[in-house]
């Protein structure tokens, strides 16, 4: 069988996996701490609700069954291009069983069938949040995710985190302000800032939005702003564009902002060129970026919406984030920035006597599993030597001989890093903490001990 490589579906080493799996327990916990709690959706959805949501027909994976049976006829499915939508879906299903306002984090993988590039996947994890009520969700929940996010990506091993925050009401309300008609097509194109420059912004707003040169340049001043306090508020009034949409989202986004005073200054700042393409942001909206590596682009975003989710008469308004977990981690990867400790959960190699003998390994690796500590028997009679590369290449700290591999019939414990060999007892021995799990080091290493404070798996 010839294999051949499908770009933009990353498959990751015991190493990678390793790293990732320890990530999400990561933002597990943090998830949890602020009162999130677990929900799992299905992969597909029905096409119409996923093209209903923005410029993503272009992206999506349309599902069929490669036989159905004749006659038979299915609605049009497609993989789930973010848990945003899913969610909403959720919510409206069970809303008799929910408790609201309901706070829902999500780590599930998502497709999206986009051109594969550096730190772009088609397959990849999100680890979402999400708080929606019924029929009113407050806007401190709106204050709260930058909170959440600044503290969930601190105890990552990933480089400091910008969160940039800006409010769909009040650029909307600006367009509006200068005359623009159709706002949607100019916040699709001042979303392309970052990638195609002003003067490619400048172009799709001349040439295929139908501004004028004036507005296009009132467009980009606004875009310009960029502040990390409320001192945004009288650069955007400097401009001379006024709009009640305007008033609204500039009181929202300043509500946003003095929230988040008290963290490191840059941590959350206002950033008025953010737009968020898809069509379902109605108020405030976010993107975080790499503070050193900004180039990159953004590794978390999301943001507020208003009519995502209603059933009947009933509205249930949200606001959430989302985090490109596999996209972090491809980008650290590939700069050599995350290592582990080791390529196997395991910490101890039990030696194997001879085959007569081992019911007796297997007992000690009983008895070390019972507390905790991963171990797997030797799977053939060999010599130790060979037992003991054996696990020196696959990085096992410790190889344990039993009492009846010994003259004196007694327990011993090898290490293999520095060849030392001790008499230990089966029944209370525990390696060092460092030990017990593979650990992870990267940009931020010593707060992954977090995880382990815990009860978790050691990051």
């Amino acid at each position: 069988m010839r294999v051949t490589p499908i770009s933009g579906f990353p498959e990751w080493s015991p190493e990678g996996r390793i790293i990732e799996q320890q990530m999400i327990e990561q933002l597990r916990l943090s998830f949890e701490s602020f009162g999130f709690a677990p929900i799992q959706t299905r992969a597909l959805e029905p096409l119409e609700h996923l093209l209903a949501k923005g410029e993503t027909d272009k992206e999506l994976y349309a599902v069929q069954r490669l036989q159905a049976e004749e006659g038979e006829s299915e609605p049009g499915l497609g993989l789930h291009f973010d848990l945003t939508v899913p969610f909403a879906r959720y919510v409206l299903e069970n809303r008799g069983k929910l408790q609201f306002p309901f706070k829902r984090y999500q780590i599930q993988k998502v497709w999206r069938g986009e051109r594969p590039q550096r730190g772009r996947y088609r397959e990849f994890y999100q680890a979402d949040i999400d708080v929606i009520g019924r029929d009113r969700l407050p806007l401190h929940f709106d204050a709260e995710i930058p909170l959440v996010l600044h503290q969930v990506l601190s105890a990552l091993p990933v480089p400091r985190v910008e969160i940039h925050v800006n409010n769909r009401k009040l650029i909307e309300g600006f367009y509006r302000g200068i005359g623009v008609d159709d706002v949607t097509a100019v916040l699709r194109a001042v979303d392309k800032l970052a990638k195609i420059g002003a003067d490619g912004v400048s172009a799709i707003l001349i040439e295929r939005v139908g501004l004028r040169s004036e507005q296009v340049q009132q467009c980009l001043a606004l875009a310009q702003i960029r502040t990390h306090d409320t001192r945004f508020v009288e650069q955007v009034r400097a401009l001379g564009v006024s709009h009640p949409l305007l008033d609204e989202g500039l009181a929202e986004l300043s509500f946003v902002i003095e929230a988040a005073s008290h963290l490191p200054e840059g941590a959350v700042q206002a950033d008025l060129a953010l737009a968020r393409g898809l069509d379902y942001y109605t108020g405030t909206v976010y993107e975080s970026f790499f503070a050193d590596q900004p180039e990159i682009g953004a590794v978390c975003s999301g943001g507020r919406y208003d009519n995502l989710a209603s059933g009947g008469k009933l509205k249930f308004p949200g606001v959430g984030v989302s985090i490109g977990l596999t996209r972090i981690l491809g980008i650290l990867f590939d700069q050599g920035a995350l290592s582990v400790s080791r390529p196997t959960p395991t910490c101890v190699l039990v030696a194997l006597a001879s085959e007569e003998k081992r019911g007796e390994s297997t007992a000690v690796a009983a008895a070390l599993r019972a507390r905790g500590v991963n171990c797997e028997v030797f799977h053939e009679r060999k010599a130790f030597g060979k037992q003991i590369k054996y696990a020196s290449r696959r990085s096992i700290p410790y190889v344990w001989f039993t009492a009846g591999a010994s003259k004196e019939r007694v327990h011993r414990l090898r290490d293999i890093r520095t060849g030392e060999q001790f008499d230990v007892d089966p029944g209370t021995w525990m390696p060092p903490e460092a030990d017990l799990k593979p650990r992870v080091t990267g940009v931020s290493e010593p707060s992954l001990r977090a995880a382990t404070n815990q009860g978790s798996s050691s990051i």
